[in-house]
């Protein structure tokens, strides 16, 4: 199927707008962060009527009279507008999605630039998706403020990527290599695509986690920081309940995969370094998640090894398939 060039172009276009907003969106979160706790509520001012005798009376408002609202502090509105611009650059970037796999007629993850771009949007949706559920329980792990404060953490990485995606990373759009061109690249890569972007935004909550624990340990350490973030507790609990979520369907990524490399090589299993790498990373998170659910490992010791299996995936994203070859280089960079 050849290419739509229209289309394709104004794929790019959504990319580069949806990147603006991101960044846009991040620069507000890392406002009200900064500037949340320094504003604090005005105690409401009474009237008072001086009684004839001297006494006290509270004033009661005139008939007909609708009391204002009390106006949100200026912080929690930066918030608000940081979390409308997460949505809006969602929306603008899942059209550049659309657009490209509309364009090439396929699955729009065929090289890194494209594969890249889907894991940021899955990182998206996993914050969004876990800040809205935390804002509407009736239980919360933190106050709102403590939560939006996170989203500029989790927008920094998944903007560099971004960035590297659409420079060094990118690819015009083009159809499948021949060797990718099976039903199973929707199947085995979009279970990859989801997973990643849960396990960054998992793995950004166990970092700031260190940051609150050692800030709780110490308040003289990590304060302007440490301070402002939900409790170690509750970052813990967001990055082990991701986590959970997020393994099975990291486990149905590397078997998805074996399925198709039976198909398309004969071999269910050749130790590829993607394969080897991919394994890997699997290993690591159960270390993980069996850490977290063992007595003496909880805490700063399995934040530790979730932060490694982040590192792993980080490496198997880049290193893998760009610098060493195999049967999985498919990049789409030039000489790749």
């Amino acid at each position: 199927m050849p290419v739509n060039q229209t289309l394709a172009t104004y794929s790019d276009m959504a990319y580069a707008t949806s990147v603006v907003i991101y960044i846009a969106a991040m620069l507000l979160y890392f406002g009200e962060f900064a500037y949340g706790r320094a504003r604090r509520a005005a105690p409401e001012r009474e009237s008072v009527l001086v009684g004839a005798g001297g006494g006290e009376t509270t004033s009661k408002p005139a008939v007909g009279h609708v009391a204002e609202a009390p106006k949100r502090p200026l912080a929690e509105r930066v918030g608000g507008m940081a979390v409308s611009m997460t949505v809006l650059g969602a929306l603008v970037h899942l059209t550049s999605i659309v657009l490209r796999g509309l364009a090439t007629g396929r699955a729009p993850w065929g090289n890194m630039y494209e594969f890249g771009s889907a894991i940021c949007f899955a990182a998206v949706v996993a914050w969004t998706v876990v800040l809205f559920r935390q804002l509407r329980v009736g239980r919360r792990d933190a106050t709102p403020s403590q939560l939006r404060g996170l989203g500029g953490f989790v927008m920094l990485p998944m903007i560099v990527l971004l960035f590297l995606s659409g420079t060094v990373l990118y690819a015009k759009a083009a159809p499948l290599q021949p060797a990718l061109q099976s039903y199973w690249i929707t199947i085995h890569v979009t279970a990859a695509v989801i997973s990643s972007g849960a396990l960054l935004f998992a793995g950004v909550a166990s970092v700031l986690y260190l940051v609150r624990s050692r800030y709780e340990n110490n308040p003289l350490k990590m304060a302007k920081v440490g301070s402002r973030l939900p409790t170690s507790q509750a970052l813990d609990r967001l990055a082990y309940r991701t986590t959970v979520v997020t393994f099975p369907i990291w486990t149905f990524t590397i078997i998805a995969g074996a399925i198709w490399a039976e198909a398309a090589w004969g071999r269910f299993w050749g130790w590829d370094p993607k394969e080897t790498c991919s394994f890997i990373a699997w290993v690591v998170y159960a270390a993980y998640l069996h850490a977290r659910a063992t007595s003496g490992w909880r805490g700063a010791r399995a934040a530790w090894i979730n932060i490694f299996g982040l590192a792993v995936m980080i490496f198997n994203l880049f290193f893998v398939n760009i610098v060493v070859a195999g049967l999985h280089s498919y990049a789409g960079l030039p000489g790749s």
